[in-house]
Parts: structure tokens; C-alpha cells; sequence
């Protein structure tokens, strides 16, 4: 076969150069996106229901819906959190779960648990999580000169008269301009302000008239009808005609008639309609002033580098025809994918440059390192192509499996080179050397492309998202060594033969002076002092041994490695119940305090208006604010400034500061704390909080030297109406619940519609105190007479936990550690001490150590599957059932070598330093492959076993030197480097240099070695 290629060196080149033309097509159709565009199996219930507690809601709604879901086929966890009238209930469901009908079951489930909700509250709403559903931009919009402030008849907090003009032109028009690109699919938009019509009677008149507010409220909505159609004939003809009489602005309010008496009133006669803004339950700043946060969400199949591109243009044309709003660009997701890019072309050129400069070093010849720049890329281009058949999209994934399968790629072209050249400078003839060199190494090189899939191809059956993640790096992996396979046996002795045939294959004058050191010489002293003391050879890699087992005991274990970013979200849990604006101000001053350090920055605070953004679901006491600084260095400043101030000024406040939400670590990390003890009450009753309250000290004492977060506890006022006397003073309950509606503001008789604009009207007075209201309030009875609405009502206060956590068990309170795994054992049984005593609770534990520690035990597993399929692939290559174990006893000393490296540059086991292991694993086994399999062939054309060692370690020792220092080399600039890009690969830089480093010295000797304990007794065939 290779002989017919060579032979046909267009046919070979024109075939090359249209898969190039097809792989360069394919490049320009791939999706881009940062993620593979997988399922997330979550599905999210919000529920709402405005006027009911926390207690209230959860009892009467949340319990019930949470009861009737956990019915639900497939779930395998739901957590609920419940608020004064908000609540949600996520489900969490096994991977693999077909989540559209999950979705349709949960609906299913909802709609059937109406009944049995309050028949006053809105459906709640299903929600299905998704990767392409997590923005990819934040754009903040803000006016460059804010306006004096207006003060509203129904709130405090002041509003931009030219704000809320913004807010509906960003609704009207750039939000719709945004959406018109073909790469989003979305627009989520928060902090508008929509427009609400007041109605403030003029009681004296009311009085006058004889006319209660209740009647003045039925007059309005009779006036609010929809009549429908009529359909007349009229001869051979038919007309629809409609009859409206419906209210759709400010001045259809104010001329609404009203007949008392014999006269006709208009209601501007009687009352003040006033158009201003609703009341505010939340709002967005950025650097300091009034904003619109837009969340762009980007199609799922369209491309990443385009979106960005047409958005930067979009806001230039934006920032040149709208002069006065300020357009930011903010949490810009594409920088990860950026870096993954730049990582893996930072792999290409260092890859390149050092297999250049060492296959010059080892061979003494310019041409052989040209090869490897011609068949790297058209392997790459040609796997991108298969990228578009087999439907994998360009994304971090398969981006890093093309960054690992790089390296593998030249060491596959380096032992082709090596060999053919070897056998060119044995016989002379370049034909037989292009032919026999490709042809003695191509079984191994299949068997290492084989077991190295075999080591990946397992990743995808970890469970949860991390399979599904592995699945597109294993199958890049699996297409790149497939295609660089067949690119070095089919083009590189082609072009080889091309490049040599006009001249012997000599060593220039240049290359002959250059004598660094005679690594030969000292391979062969090695080999020596190996033969000759193997007993210390044993000793050393038992030790490696027992050292593998205890670095692994030693090393902390977690999903991601640490990475260093210059953001940082602050969520900000006042524990007071404070109004929007004094929120807003005491976020403001916070923010004030970073200055000189944050570059930029953008305050949520409140309730938010984003429809799928689950991570800014906050109460109207709590905020959640973004920084951006200069250097990663400052992002410790910033903490400790904003500590120092919380602790001093708001010593009750929660603060928690969060990772900047990216696709990576929101889908591969948990938010929860590394130990959650959760306490269940044993049984119900008023006492519990007293109870709660003191276990909690108990625990704060006990746990002196970790930080218990406090309890966030929320008192209410309880107005409850007295049903004796209004029946004594002859006052029903619905007129005294209208009453205490419109005197604060929140008697909503009806909503207008104006252009797909939906306009609230409400009746009600000039704002009052909540002392002013159940003071001077009065309300007139079925006689006539005013009653003062403090002699109907009877006063209570209370306090209970802000937020009501529940799950699977039942209801429970979580005490949140952040602790280290080596200390967590302990941790949990003084926990569990505490408790026990305590008698009136019990405790169950979750957080991300369980889930860290339940990964690496699917690890292990894997990587015992993987070892299985090596054994099998072996045993089919070597045609022997002892020699794979010489292979397999290889891969714990080696991974002694990247535990031992971890450990000393402070790493730790996770994702990227496993994956760097099974790297380095493939790369390694590849070389012994390679070796033993020449000490087969050696041993078969003769040779006695010792020398079939030696000769066998002559041949393989330039591929092994040229593939080990080619990767090690091209992984050192990640460790001195910094930035997010380089944060993620750095662990796997250091598995698999440490591994590497110790692989080289055990391919070299080791294996030698216990090939010679296997075959020592037994005949030459």
C-alpha cells in the first residue's frame, strides 16, 4: 500500500489538497459556541403570589407543587427556596433523561396541582435550563447626563424623568435591533420602568356626593367592556361590527361618566388621574447611575466569532446615532473560548518551534522538521472536516481535545521520520526505507492510537454532564489521531521520498559541528548500570509505588483547579427589611469604596426582570453587584476592603462572594459550599426557631475556628381584622380589605392595553405611613358613619427565617462550611455531637466534597475500564497474555511522576490535571509500545535477548527523547503564565510534564527490565 502511494505522488498531493479544500469549507460551516450544545437536565418552577409570607406561600403552594413533583419520572433531587411571595422549585433529573418530556410532565404535574392552589394566583412558570440559554453578553445602557430626579405620588424612590423614556425606547427598538441578528436568540432585559395611572379622589367631593369608593371603583370597571362582534348580513354582503367601549389611556380614564343624582360627572370632575412609573421592586446601576441590563443569549448553532463581531459593530452604529445613552459591554463569555483558541495556537507554534529545533538536534537535518509543518496542520484541517460529518461543533471541548491531540500528532510524524530515516541510513535505498520504515511501525502506532482512545472513550460514561462534556472531547481526540495516523503513513514517506530523492541523505557541515552532548553514550551507561543493579532498579519504583498511593491521599480533590480572573460577583443579603431605595443607597456607598479599584461595575438590586437568568433571583433586601479590576492581584484588595466595611457598618449583613458565572464552571461546578449540614426540626411547632437559634450557638461555639454564617431572620407585622367588631360596628371584610388596598396604594381596579403595552390603574391617595394609615384611616359603614379603621384591626408582630429551604426530606435549614476535605471528617462529627444533644434536630450533610469525592471514585472506575481495555488491545498486539502487564505496571509510576509535580507546585487532582494524566498516559504507553514491539521483531530476526534489549534501546531512544522533550517543552510556558486560559491547563501542564519526566526514565529502563524478568528463562523462537 505505502508502496503504491509513493509511487503516485500527484494522486497522493491532488487527494490531500481536496480534503484540504473540503476541511477549509467544513471550518467556515462549524458552529462556534463555548459550550457542546447539551441538555442540562434541570427544570425550574417560579412561583409567584404578591401579599403572602414565606411561611404562607410555602405551606399553601410550595409543599403541595414540591409534593406533587417529586412524582415525576427520572428526578433525581428537587430543592425548593421560598420567599415573602416569590418561591422556585428546581428538579434535578439523571443525565441521560429525555428532558422535552420531562418538561411536558412537570407542566402536566403543575396544571393538576391548580386545584388545589390559591384561585387567586398566576400559573406558575416551567422553566428548562439550557447551555445555550446562559448570556453570552451583558450590555449595560445608561444615559450620559441624567435629568433632575421626579419623586412619584406613590413611592419614595426617586426616577430619571428620562429614564423611563430610555426604558421603553431599549424595549421598543434596541432590544428588537439586537434580536434582528441571526446569531441571538434572545434578548433578556432588566431594570425597566413601565408607566401606571393613579387615581386620587377628591373625598370632600366624594362625601358631598354621597359616593363611597367602592362605588366610584365599580363605575370605572363597568365603563372597562369588551362587547365583542356582530356579524350582519346586508344582501350578498356580510360585515363584522365591533362594539368597544374599552379604556386605553390617561384621557379615556378621565372622561369615563358617571351619573349621580340626575347629573353627569366626568371622573377628572371628581378624581386626579396621574400617569407616572410603578413602584420599583428592583432596579440595575452601573458605575453608579440608572442602567438597563440587556442579556444577550446567542442561537445555539450559530457562530461565536461572528456574534461578537456583528454586536461590536451593532453598538458602534448605536453609539454614533444615539449620542447621549452610554452603551458598556459587560461578562463578555467569549474571552474562555478566545483563550482556548489562543492555547491551542500557542500549542501549534511552540509545539512546532521545538520539534523543529530538537528533530534538528537529533536528526542534523532541516528537511525532516518541514515535514512535520506540512502533515500537523493538514491532519488538523482534515479532522475539522470530520468535525462537520460526524455534527461536533467548534467549542472549549473539542477545542482541547485538538489542543492534546497536537502533541500526539508530531510525536506520531517524529517516529515515522525517525524510522524511515533510520532505515535510510542502514541500507541506502530511500524507496525501501519510505516503504519499510512505514510499514515496521505502523502496527504500533495503530495499537497506540487504539489505546489511547481507549483510555478517553471511557470519559463519556461518567455520569451527569461531565460524560456528556468528555463525549466531544473523546470523539476530537479520536478523529484527530485517526487522521494524523493516516496523514503519516500515507503522505509523510511520500513527501520524504520527495524531499531526499535529488540528494544522499547526508549530514551537513553545519549539523556535524553541532555536539551538544552524546546522549547515546549515556543511554548505554544506564542500560548498564541497570543490568547490572536491578535490585536497587526494583526498590526505586516499589517506592514510586507506595509514593503514588500516599501523594494521591495527600492531594486535595475538586472539579476545577482555581482560576485567576479580574471579576467577581458580591451577593449582599442585608437582613433588615429595608425599602428598595435604602437598598440601593447602602449599595451604592458600598460601591463607593472600590473606586479607585474597580473598572467597572454593575449593581442588581431587588427583583429582577430577567426571564431565564436564574442567577438574580433576589428579595427586595438583598443586591448582587459586579467588578471588574484592573489585575487579578486586586481582586483580594477589593475583598478585604469590602469585609472590612460590611463588617463595620452592617456587622448583621450576609456577603458572598461568587465566581463570574461562566459556561465552564456553571455547568461543571456546583454553587453550593464544600459541607452543607442540614438541620430538620424532629417535629413541628412554634418553638422551633427558639430551638434553631440556640443550636446555632451551639455551633458557632463548638466550630470556633470556622465561620458559621448567621441566621437571617425577618420580622412581619400581622394586621388581623377583629370579626366581632365589624360585625358591632356593621363593616364588612371585603370593604375594610379595599380600604387598607387603596390607602397604600395597591387597590389595582384594572389594566389598559395601549400597543401591546399593558398599563396598571390603581385607586388609591397620597402616600401615608403605615402609623398614619391605621391611625387616621377611616371607613364608613352600612349606616353611614365613619369608623376609624384602628378600632376594626388588631395588631401582632412575629419573626420567622427570611428564606424556607426544602427538599426530598422535608423542610431544613442549612448551615454552610467552608472547609477542606482533610478537615471535614472531623467537622462532621462534631457537628453530629452537637446535634444529638441538642435532641430537637436532626442532621444530614450535602456539598461539593461528597459530589468531588463521588467524581474521583468514577474516575478510579473508569480508569480500571480503561486499564482492562488496554490489557485486551495489548495482548492483541503482542500476541502474549504476560507482556501487556509490563505496560500496565508502567502507568501508576508514572502517575507518581504528575502527582509528585502537582504536589509540589500546590495543585490539585481534578478534571484538567485527570485529563492530563490519561494524556500523558497515552503518550507514554505509545513509546513502550513501540519498544517492546522492536524487541519482538529484533527477537525474532535472531538476536539474543540482552542484545535484542540494547539494540532495541538504541533504535527507539531518539523518538522517545524527541516525543518526551517536544511535549514537556511545549507545556512549560503554562507554568509560567498567568490568566484564565492558562489557570485551566496549567494542571494538566503539570501531570504531564511530572508524568512525562518519570515516563521517559521507565520507558527507557523499566521496561527493559521487566521484559527481561518475563523472557529470562525461556528460548529464542
Amino acid at each position: 500500500m505505502v508502496h503504491f502511494l509513493i509511487s503516485r505522488p500527484i494522486a497522493v498531493t491532488m487527494t490531500y489538497i481536496a480534503l484540504l479544500v473540503l476541511g477549509v469549507v467544513a471550518v467556515m460551516r462549524l458552529p462556534v459556541s463555548l459550550m457542546p450544545d447539551i441538555d442540562i437536565p434541570e427544570i425550574t418552577v417560579q412561583i409567584s403570589k404578591e401579599g403572602l409570607s414565606a411561611r404562607e406561600l410555602e405551606s399553601s403552594v410550595v409543599r403541595p407543587l414540591r409534593q406533587n413533583l417529586m412524582q415525576v419520572a427520572h428526578l433525581d433531587d428537587i430543592h425548593s427556596e421560598t420567599r415573602d411571595g416569590h418561591g422556585i422549585i428546581q428538579l434535578r433529573f439523571d443525565y441521560g433523561t429525555d428532558i422535552d418530556f420531562a418538561f411536558i410532565e412537570v407542566n402536566e404535574k403543575v396544571d393538576r396541582s391548580m386545584n388545589n392552589l390559591p384561585r387567586d394566583m398566576d400559573r406558575p412558570r416551567v422553566v428548562k435550563a439550557s447551555a445555550s440559554d446562559i448570556p453570552v453578553f451583558y450590555l449595560n445602557l445608561t444615559l450620559k447626563e441624567e435629568t433632575a430626579h421626579i419623586r412619584t405620588h406613590n413611592e419614595r424612590f426617586p426616577v430619571p424623568q428620562k429614564f423611563a423614556e430610555l426604558s421603553n425606547f431599549a424595549g421598543q427598538v434596541i432590544r428588537k435591533r439586537i434580536e434582528q441578528l441571526n446569531e441571538v436568540a434572545l434578548v433578556d432585559m432588566s431594570g425597566q420602568v413601565f408607566p401606571e395611572l393613579l387615581i386620587l379622589p377628591d373625598l370632600s367631593k366624594l362625601e358631598g356626593l354621597g359616593l363611597t369608593l367602592s362605588q366610584l371603583e365599580q363605575s370605572i370597571k363597568r365603563m372597562n367592556l369588551q362587547l365583542g362582534n356582530l356579524l350582519i348580513r346586508d344582501g350578498q354582503y356580510q360585515y363584522n361590527i365591533r362594539f368597544a367601549s374599552s379604556l386605553q389611556n390617561k384621557q379615556d380614564i378621565e372622561a369615563i361618566y358617571l351619573k349621580l343624582e340626575g347629573r353627569l360627572l366626568q371622573l377628572k370632575d371628581l378624581a386626579q388621574v396621574i400617569e407616572h412609573p410603578q413602584k420599583r421592586k428592583g432596579l440595575v446601576t452601573a458605575n453608579g447611575k440608572n442602567a438597563l441590563s440587556l442579556a444577550v443569549i446567542k442561537q445555539s448553532d450559530a457562530q461565536m466569532a461572528s456574534l461578537k463581531e456583528n454586536l461590536h459593530i451593532l453598538v458602534g452604529y448605536f453609539e454614533r446615532d444615539y449620542p447621549n445613552i452610554a452603551f458598556e459591554i459587560t461578562r463578555d463569555q467569549t474571552l474562555l473560548l478566545d483563550y482556548s483558541i489562543d492555547n491551542l495556537t500557542q500549542s501549534l507554534v511552540w509545539g512546532a518551534l521545538f520539534a523543529f529545533v530538537i528533530m534538528f538536534f537529533f536528526l542534523k537535518d532541516f528537511k525532516s522538521p518541514i515535514l512535520i509543518g506540512i502533515s500537523v496542520p493538514a491532519s488538523l484541517i482534515v479532522s475539522l472536516l470530520f468535525f462537520h460529518l460526524v455534527g461536533l461543533s467548534i467549542n472549549i471541548i473539542s477545542l482541547s481535545g485538538l489542543v492534546l491531540g497536537v502533541g500526539m500528532m508530531i510525536d506520531n510524524s517524529i517516529i515515522v521520520i525517525d524510522n524511515i530515516n533510520q532505515q535510510y541510513q542502514r541500507n541506502g535505498k530511500l524507496l525501501n526505507a519510505c516503504v519499510q520504515g512505514t510499514n515496521e511501525v505502523f502496527r504500533p502506532l495503530l495499537s497506540s492510537v487504539l489505546t489511547t482512545c481507549a483510555v478517553f472513550i471511557p470519559l463519556i460514561f461518567l455520569s451527569g454532564i461531565s460524560g456528556a462534556m468528555f463525549y466531544d472531547q473523546a470523539i476530537s481526540i479520536t478523529i484527530g489521531l485517526s487522521v494524523s495516523l493516516a496523514v503519516s503513513v500515507t503522505l509523510l514517506p511520500v513527501y520524504f521520498k520527495f524531499f531526499y530523492q535529488k540528494k544522499p541523505h547526508t549530514s551537513t557541515s553545519l549539523s556535524q559541528r553541532i555536539r551538544f552532548l552524546n546522549y547515546e553514550r549515556l543511554y548505554e551507561k544506564g542500560f548498564r548500570l541497570t543490568m547490572r543493579h536491578q535490585d536497587m532498579l526494583w526498590g526505586i519504583f516499589l517506592l514510586m509505588l507506595v509514593g503514588c498511593t500516599w501523594l494521591y491521599t495527600q492531594l486535595n480533590k475538586e472539579k476545577l483547579p482555581p482560576v485567576t480572573q479580574q471579576e467577581i460577583l458580591l451577593h449582599i443579603d442585608w437582613n433588615e427589611r429595608i425599602h428598595l431605595d435604602e437598598n440601593n443607597r447602602r449599595t451604592q456607598k458600598l460601591v463607593q469604596q472600590t473606586k479607585k479599584l474597580s473598572l467597572q461595575n454593575t449593581c442588581w438590586v431587588g427583583q429582577q426582570q430577567y426571564l431565564l437568568d436564574r442567577n438574580h433571583e433576589l428579595g427586595p433586601s438583598e443586591a448582587l453587584v459586579y467588578f471588574k479590576v484592573p489585575q487579578s492581584q486586586d481582586l483580594k484588595t477589593l475583598r478585604q476592603n469590602l469585609n472590612a466595611y460590611l463588617a463595620g457598618t452592617f456587622p448583621q449583613a450576609q456577603a458572598e462572594f461568587k465566581e463570574v458565572g461562566n459556561l465552564f464552571n456553571l455547568l461543571f461546578s456546583k454553587s453550593e459550599a464544600p459541607l452543607v449540614a442540614r438541620l430538620r426540626a424532629v417535629q413541628k411547632g412554634p418553638q422551633n426557631n427558639i430551638f434553631l437559634e440556640n443550636l446555632h450557638g451551639k455551633l458557632q461555639q463548638t466550630l470556633k475556628g470556622h465561620s458559621v454564617p448567621p441566621i437571617a431572620w425577618q420580622e412581619h407585622m400581622i394586621l388581623k381584622a377583629d370579626p366581632v367588631k365589624l360585625l358591632a360596628y356593621d363593616v364588612s371584610f371585603d370593604a375594610l380589605h379595599q380600604k387598607i388596598k387603596s390607602a397604600f396604594n395597591e387597590n389595582k381596579i384594572m389594566v389598559i392595553t395601549e400597543n401591546q403595552a399593558f398599563t396598571p390603574v390603581i385607586l388609591g391617595g397620597k402616600p401615608q405611613r403605615i402609623r398614619d394609615v391605621l391611625s387616621y384611616t377611616q371607613i364608613e359603614n352600612q349606616k353611614g358613619k365613619m369608623i376609624p379603621v384602628r378600632n376594626l384591626l388588631r395588631e401582632d408582630k412575629g419573626i420567622d427565617i427570611k428564606t424556607l429551604r426544602a427538599g426530598q426530606e422535608g423542610e431544613f435549614f442549612p448551615v454552610k462550611l467552608d472547609v477542606s476535605e482533610a478537615e471535614s471528617e472531623s467537622i462532621i462529627k462534631q457537628i453530629q455531637q452537637v446535634v444529638t444533644e441538642d435532641k430537637h434536630f436532626e442532621v444530614s450533610f450535602a456539598g461539593s466534597l461528597f459530589s468531588n469525592r463521588e467524581m474521583i471514585r468514577e474516575l478510579l472506575i473508569i480508569l480500571g475500564i480503561s486499564l482492562m481495555l488496554l490489557y485486551f488491545i495489548l495482548a492483541s498486539q503482542f500476541e502474549s497474555l504476560t507482556l501487556p502487564f509490563i505496560v500496565l505496571l508502567e502507568v501508576p509510576i508514572d502517575i507518581f511522576g504528575a502527582f509528585l509535580m502537582l504536589k509540589l507546585f500546590g495543585a490539585s487532582i481534578n478534571l484538567m490535571s485527570m485529563i492530563g494524566i490519561i494524556v500523558m498516559t497515552g503518550i507514554i504507553i505509545n513509546d513502550s509500545i513501540l519498544k517492546i514491539d522492536t524487541i519482538n521483531q529484533l527477537r525474532s530476526q535472531g538476536y539474543s535477548l540482552l542484545r535484542a534489549l540494547a539494540l532495541a534501546g538504541q533504535r527507539r531512544l531518539k523518538p522517545i527523547l524527541m516525543t518526551s522533550l517536544t511535549t514537556v517543552l511545549a507545556l512549560l510556558p503554562f507554568l509560567f503564565s498567568q490568566g484564565l486560559g492558562v489557570d485551566l491547563q496549567k494542571p494538566l501542564a503539570l501531570a504531564v510534564i511530572g508524568g512525562m519526566t518519570i515516563g521517559t526514565l521507565v520507558s527507557l529502563y523499566f521496561i527493559p527490565l521487566c521484559y527481561y524478568y518475563l523472557n529470562k528463562g525461556k528460548r529464542k523462537e
